[in-house]
């Protein structure tokens, strides 16, 4: 429990880190899917604010996995589950 709480405060802290280099566009911001980091560190489903934010940052997913800070965290098999989930597939890159 302790180590996916340490991983989840991880992928934050990334995104936080991330976001200066990666919003380029008004709307891409990758804090927006912190929601998420539960369901994409763990078996748990994701919830109706993580799938309308995946919605809503699809249009910068192409641009995060671009990113080696945040392709690490974005382009993993749990990711691609939690996405498929909310009915938003992965963009082809």
């Amino acid at each position: 429990m302790k180590a996916s709480y340490m991983a989840s405060c991880a992928v934050v802290v990334i995104l936080l880190l991330a976001e200066a280099e990666v919003s380029t566009a008004a709307t891409c911001s990758p804090t927006q899917l912190s929601s998420c980091v539960s369901a994409i560190t763990s078996s748990s489903p994701p919830s109706q604010l993580c799938c309308s934010k995946i919605k809503e940052q699809k249009p910068c997913l192409c641009q995060y996995l671009k990113n080696p800070n945040l392709k690490k965290f974005i382009n993993t098999p749990n990711s691609r589950k939690v996405a498929s989930t909310c009915g938003t597939p992965f963009p082809r890159c």
